[in-house]
């Protein structure tokens, strides 16, 4: 049975964290929210969800994780199976919101750019800065303009890093159509930037 150090698990791989917490080593669940918290919560971002569900949504997330923590199949690569779970409750949270119509593409949008005082001029390279921060809401706009499907298989295969069979697990779909929807998804945000891009 692996055990590791409940002060210090710096170096323990978040595989071997999970079987120390099938094995009853709660400890072990700190660690990986530690590691994962903010990966999961700007992966939230990116597929989409409101920032007012991103907190609920990765506090669920890790609660799954320890409720399923039993299914976990020792040894397997511990960031897709997490990104399943994450994966699986911002869909649900995105088809939950947009059968009641409380957010649009519009205020998703909002959300997204809301931190980013395009005004204040008054850091040294502040140009430079406002225009980054405003490509990258350009970008993320566009992205999350996608359909669901195309957007996950971008978020997934091109920021994540996932592989090709990674991803169809997390999306529960085959390699092939991850394939796909990754090509449409190029296809369709190089066009709509094409449009878009203000140099």
């Amino acid at each position: 049975m692996p055990s590791i150090p409940e002060d210090d698990p710096t170096g323990v791989s978040d595989e071997a964290l999970m079987e120390c917490l099938q094995q009853g080593q709660d400890y072990a669940l700190a660690a990986l929210m530690e590691r994962w918290e903010v990966s999961m919560k700007v992966l939230l971002l990116r597929l989409g969800v409101p920032l007012s569900d991103i907190e609920d949504i990765a506090q669920e997330a890790f609660l799954r994780l320890y409720r399923s923590r039993e299914k976990y199949r020792v040894g397997a690569p511990f960031k897709p199976w997490l990104l399943t779970i994450a994966g699986n409750l911002a869909r649900n949270r995105l088809r939950w919101r947009l059968r009641r119509r409380e957010e649009s593409i519009q205020a998703l949008d909002s959300d997204l750019v809301g931190g980013f005082d395009l005004e204040d001029q008054s850091a040294p390279n502040a140009p430079a800065e406002i225009e980054k921060k405003r490509r990258g809401a350009v970008v993320q706009s566009a992205i999350n303009a996608l359909p669901r499907r195309l957007r996950e298989a971008l978020v997934y295969v091109e920021i994540e890093d996932l592989t090709y069979r990674q991803a169809a697990q997390v999306a529960g779909c085959s390699e092939k159509a991850i394939e796909t929807r990754l090509y449409r998804a190029k296809q369709s945000l190089r066009s709509t930037l094409r449009s878009l891009w203000v140099d």
